[in-house]
């Protein structure tokens, strides 16, 4: 016997009529929900296609012994001094000798540790390569987790063992190097579940990672963790950890004080009430974004680019839009 919705020969006229509508919806919210999903995956294959043989490593002194270095448009922390350097992130492989020529220019010592603030590839691209001149590697053990699988949704490998972090810390974890104190915090479920920020006490600086950025519009990372609760609590964190003096150096753009993150902070929650407001009027993902929900709200916002509509979408998926 033939199952009944096989042998069905389509709706009635009538019924097609009143069903237009709904595929016509559903396939608008496909093409939107896809276009969005592409913005986030289309980083891969650019990062693979780019040319870093221009890239210069520019060095900047923030305060006591630490310095940032800035590549390409990320930033890497190096607190120098005699007792060897410790590093924050590692960028793009291809930088690395780069990275360390900035470093000798700065100090003969040798470096000594390494952290990762998060798993993307862009802030632990050359983990592999500091690990090769001895470097230990240090991470939350959500990092290490996630990075020794292959990336999320299926997209290319694993990194090589080489890359993974030996040292991994649940709570925050203290260094005590070159006249410093260096704080690991870790910020649960924000950009990912494994981002840290680091306070440097002595040169009165933090760094974040991606769960801040200067420029754009935030970046909620759900296929690896990342919640808009935990963005806002980790944005939270900072304004709490820092003084009105704190330089506070994001993972991306210019550095800023914790003025700068309380507006950011302010952002996030006004976006959120925005976008669930019309959730619950109804509204379908492609409506809100053709809705613009952003554009008072997000007006100051730095080097926008695709990066509001990626975050509508998240925010349509962390506040339950169908």
């Amino acid at each position: 016997m033939k199952h009944p919705l096989l042998c069905s020969r389509g709706p009635t006229p009538a019924r097609a009529a009143r069903l237009a509508p709904l595929a016509r919806s559903s396939r608008r919210r496909f093409h939107t929900l896809g276009a969005l999903v592409l913005l986030s995956l289309i980083a891969a294959p650019v990062l693979a296609q780019q040319d870093f043989s221009a890239v210069q490593i520019k060095a900047t002194k923030i305060g006591g012994s630490l310095y940032a270095l800035e590549g390409q448009g990320r930033m890497i922390g190096a607190l120098v001094g005699p007792d060897g350097v410790f590093m924050v992130d590692s960028q793009f492989a291809p930088l690395t000798e780069r990275i360390v020529a900035a470093i000798k220019q700065l100090t003969d010592r040798p470096i000594k540790f390494l952290v990762n603030t998060h798993q993307h590839g862009d802030h632990t691209g050359g983990n592999e390569n500091f690990a090769k001149l001895g470097v230990t590697i240090l991470a939350r053990d959500e990092l290490r987790a996630r990075f020794s699988q292959p990336p999320a949704g299926g997209r290319g490998s694993a990194p090589p063992a080489g890359a993974l972090p030996t040292m991994t810390y649940r709570s925050p974890l203290t260094f005590y190097m070159n006249g410093d104190e260096v704080r690991l915090i870790p910020v649960p479920t924000a950009h990912t579940d494994g981002d840290t920020m680091i306070r440097f006490k002595v040169a009165d600086a933090l760094m974040t990672g991606d769960f801040y950025r200067s420029i754009q519009y935030p970046n909620i990372d759900r296929n690896n963790g990342g919640s808009l609760k935990g963005m806002i609590d980790g944005l939270q964190m900072v304004v709490d950890e820092a003084t009105p003096t704190t330089k506070i150096i994001p993972g991306h753009g210019p550095i800023v004080d914790e003025s700068a993150v309380v507006a950011h902070r302010a952002l996030l929650i006004a976006a959120r009430d925005k976008v669930t407001g019309l959730i619950k009027q109804g509204m379908t993902l492609e409506q809100i974004v053709a809705a613009k929900p952003l554009a008072e709200i997000g007006a100051k916002v730095s080097e926008p680019g695709t990066t509001g509509d990626r975050f509508i979408g998240q925010l349509y998926a962390e506040l339950g839009g169908k």
